[in-house]
């Protein structure tokens, strides 16, 4: 296939020569790339995957491996993923559907929409936004794991449950990823459209956009081939988990939209098409599918999942001047993830049922992203050859927040550590991690051990100080301020 590369004033260059973009050259060899992901699924331990390729307007789907290895059922392109926090920028296209008929303003407190929210900072409380939820600037946590029940008003008893929950940081003082402000926002589009959740995503999502393979609860994803949840050690085959998926209802809004890599592509179509169904009913402004896309604010942790801002629901991405958007998603043993390239259309998707999902992700997207889109994503994230020599007096200690605690210590050699732990409602979530630090700079360290989840080999972990003086570890990119 002709090897593509994008000149400074962002035109495709042909090896060989300049010239129009056609078929050939952007043509998607179905049969190649098939036989790619055969071999790096393999190669990873992934049990099973599917992948969307979104190019000329047209969805490759994929598929790849077996959904469980106790049945060896075949994964098919039809089958079904928990697609994860991909969940979130669902939810957030809901809101901008709300705001762009004009029942919301981004900028008006939540309180303002949804009375029932509170912190137990009563200011933060007052002024927290809907556009500040939105971009994970609300200082709302993310650990916060409630079972509220089935009910219809599970959102609702969620939100009454988070009244006493500490938040991360001050509203508006820095990035946090927060799952409880989704949670939240779905509460909001309760509000606003008198269904549920669930039911005002097949409304006005699912069912304009002609997605039969999307859903949100369990009882709806028997009627489909569905993806079994596997676990294990890193480098290994992993066993199918003890449970398919351990999050409750009201988890919907920021993690669990179930799927098939297909569908997700139809989504990220719509985003593309600015706003436009496949039958040309405008399901959404340009103006608001932009303002999506636009960036709300920078992040320190750049690595995690690969960000380098967050917009409103979308991650953003630089790869070297090309733009891009999408989101990450990760449910107890099944990793989905999600990459666009307005410039190029190109639309990629990758579901997973386990296994090194990460490293089969980076093979895969760097070699189909380079390819089809000009984009070359950065390398893996690890320490230098020569890490540079830290101080680590200011940073050791303990730093805490709801459902995690993390601790870091400095050996007798110099050597730095950090334990992560997950407590109160999320301690039997995992076991502790007990990870070696390696300075990379001042701030930013290589954590060894961490599993597939994170990073190819190292998870990130970045030290920073917010507006307001407090210091802050990031670790998944959430911000746990330092207590001691």
């Amino acid at each position: 296939m002709t090897k593509l590369n994008w000149d400074t004033a962002g035109n495709w260059k042909a090896a060989g020569g300049w010239g129009s973009l056609d078929a050939e050259g952007r043509g998607f060899s179905r049969g190649r790339w098939q036989a790619r992901l055969d071999e790096l699924r393999a190669a990873h331990h992934v049990p099973g995957a599917t992948l969307a390729v979104l190019v000329d307007g047209e969805i490759h789907e994929l598929a790849s491996g077996v959904l469980n290895t106790e049945t060896g059922v075949e994964a098919t392109t039809d089958s079904v993923f928990l697609s994860g926090s991909i969940a979130k920028v669902y939810t957030a296209t809901l809101i901008m559907r709300l705001a762009d008929s004009g029942k919301l303003d981004l900028d008006a407190p939540v309180v303002s929409v949804l009375p029932e929210f509170a912190t137990p900072d009563a200011e933060a409380t007052a002024s927290i936004t809907v556009r500040q939820l939105l971009s994970h600037t609300g200082g709302v946590t993310n650990d916060f794991t409630f079972d509220s029940g089935r009910g219809d008003d599970c959102l609702a008893a969620y939100v009454e449950a988070a009244k006493g929950v500490a938040l991360d940081c001050p509203p508006g003082t820095a990035v946090s990823y927060g799952s409880l402000g989704y949670v939240v926002l779905g509460c909001i589009v309760e509000v606003l459209t008198g269904v549920t959740w669930d039911q005002a995503l097949k409304d006005l999502l699912f069912t304009p956009l002609g997605l039969e393979r999307s859903m949100t609860l369990p009882e709806e994803a028997l009627r489909h081939r569905v993806a079994m949840s596997h676990l294990g050690e890193p480098g290994r085959r992993p066993d199918p988990a003890p449970a398919w998926d351990l999050m409750p209802r009201s988890a919907g809004p920021y993690g669990r939209v179930i799927v098939s890599a297909g569908d997700v592509a139809r989504f990220a179509r719509m985003h593309l098409d600015g706003g436009l169904a496949p039958d040309g009913t405008r399901l959404m402004s340009a103006e608001a599918v932009a303002a999506m896309q636009r960036r709300e604010v920078e992040v320190p942790d750049k690595w995690t999942v690969s960000a380098d801002a967050w917009g409103l629901g979308w991650t953003l991405y630089d790869w070297n001047g090309i733009a891009g958007y999408g989101h990450d998603g990760a449910a107890i043993g099944q990793y989905g993830y999600l990459r666009v390239v307005p410039h190029a259309g190109v639309a990629v998707v990758l579901l997973t049922n386990g296994g090194g999902a990460r490293q089969l992700y980076a093979d895969l997207f760097r070699e189909l992203l380079e390819e089809l889109a000009g984009v070359r994503m950065p390398e893996a994230f690890g320490p230098p050859a020569e890490p540079p020599v830290v101080d680590m007096s200011r940073l050791v200690g303990s730093y805490r927040r709801e459902g995690v605690v993390i601790t870091v210590t400095q050996g007798e050699g110099g050597g730095a550590r950090m334990l992560y732990e997950f407590v109160d409602g999320m301690k039997d979530l995992s076991p502790p991690l007990d990870m070696e630090l390696t300075p990379v700079s001042e701030t930013v360290f290589a954590a060894s051990g961490a599993g597939p989840s994170f990073s190819e080999d190292y998870m990130p972990v970045v030290f920073s100080t917010l507006t307001d003086g407090s210091q802050v570890c990031y670790v998944g990119m959430r911000a746990t301020p330092k207590v001691g």
